[in-house]
C-alpha cells in the first residue's frame, strides 16, 4: 500500500471548531499534520439559519469549501472539508435528520474522497414563539444550553438576528429585544457544529467513514480512494430465480488508473425474499 499522506500538512477547511472531532482521527488514521485554516468564512458559501443561500449540492459546496481554504493557504495540497444538512430522513421522512459529508482533496495524486453518514440523533427543529414560557419549553427540548439557539422576529425575517446563544440570561436579552421590536420571536437551533455536540459526532462519524474509504486501495497501482461508483441490479429472488431490483454487484474504481471490477453480493446475501419481487409480489 502507498502511503501517500504520512507526515504531509493536512488544511482542514472549517471556521467552527469541526478540527476538535476531525484531526484527531485523521491524525492517527493517515499520520497527517492537520492544520486549521485561517480567517476562512465558509458562510459564504451558505448559513444554516438562512440569511445567506446555499446555491450548489453538498459536494459542489465542499469542492469550493476546499478551493477556498487552498486559494488563500497556497502551500497546502491536502485539504479536508465537511458539510451538513438538515430535513426528514431519507428513508423515514417523518423524522428529522442530520446528513454530513466529508470530502479529502489531495490535488499532488489528484484524488477526490469523500464520505457520508447519516443520523437521526439532532435536535433540528425550529418554531415561532409568543411568550418566555412558549420559548423556555422549546429550548429545554432543544438540549439548551449545552446545543446553542438562534432567534430573530420569524422564519422569513433575517434581521436583527441573535445567534449562539448558550446562556438563559443572553436568551432573555434577545427575546426581550425581538418581542418589544417587532411583538415576534422565532426560535431555531443553532447547527454550526461548534454550537452543536449532536452534529459534533455525526461529523466525526462521517470522518471515520472517509478514513475507511482511504485504506481501501487499488489492486492495480495502489492508491487510496478506491471506492464503489455503481450499484447493480439483479439479485435473484429465491422463490422463482427471477431478477429483483435489489443490489447484485457493486462497480469499484480506480481515480487514479482508472482499473475496476465488480463485486458480488456486497450485502452478504446471494437471493432476496420474494417479497421484494415484482414476479412474485407484483
Amino acid at each position: 500500500m502507498k502511503d501517500v499522506f504520512a507526515n504531509r500538512p493536512l488544511l482542514i477547511a472549517s471556521q467552527h471548531r469541526k478540527e476538535e472531532v476531525m484531526a484527531p482521527c485523521l491524525t492517527k488514521a493517515l499520520g497527517v499534520i492537520c492544520q486549521v485554516a485561517e480567517n476562512l468564512n465558509t458562510d459564504l458559501l451558505g448559513t444554516f439559519s438562512g440569511e445567506v443561500a446555499r446555491l450548489d449540492d453538498p459536494i459542489r459546496t465542499l469542492r469550493k469549501k476546499c478551493m477556498l481554504a487552498l486559494e488563500q493557504q497556497t502551500s497546502f495540497d491536502l485539504v479536508v472539508a465537511s458539510e451538513g444538512s438538515f430535513g426528514p430522513h431519507p428513508a423515514m421522512f417523518f423524522v428529522p435528520a442530520n446528513e454530513e459529508w466529508v470530502m479529502l482533496l489531495d490535488q499532488k495524486h489528484n484524488l477526490e474522497i469523500t464520505a457520508r453518514s447519516v443520523s437521526m440523533a439532532t435536535n433540528f427543529s425550529a418554531k415561532q414563539v409568543h411568550t418566555w414560557s412558549e420559548l423556555l419549553a422549546f429550548a429545554s427540548a432543544a438540549q439548551f444550553p449545552s446545543h446553542g439557539l438562534i432567534l430573530r422576529p420569524s422564519k422569513d425575517t433575517y434581521e436583527p438576528i441573535f445567534k449562539g446563544i448558550t446562556t438563559e440570561s443572553v436568551l432573555k436579552y434577545a427575546f426581550d429585544c425581538l418581542f418589544d421590536a417587532t411583538r415576534g420571536v422565532y426560535a431555531e437551533t443553532d447547527m454550526r457544529a461548534l454550537y452543536n455536540p449532536s452534529r459534533m459526532k455525526v461529523i466525526e462519524q462521517a470522518t471515520q467513514q472517509l478514513i475507511v474509504k482511504t485504506q481501501s486501495t487499488c489492486p492495480q497501482c495502489e492508491m487510496p480512494g478506491f471506492d464503489v461508483v455503481q450499484a447493480k441490479g439483479g439479485l435473484p429472488c429465491s422463490g422463482c430465480g427471477l431478477p429483483t431490483e435489489s443490489v447484485l454487484s457493486h462497480i469499484y474504481r480506480c481515480q487514479q488508473c482508472e482499473y475496476h471490477e465488480e463485486r458480488c453480493f456486497p450485502y452478504g446475501k446471494e437471493v432476496e425474499e420474494p417479497r421484494y419481487c415484482h414476479f412474485c409480489n407484483p
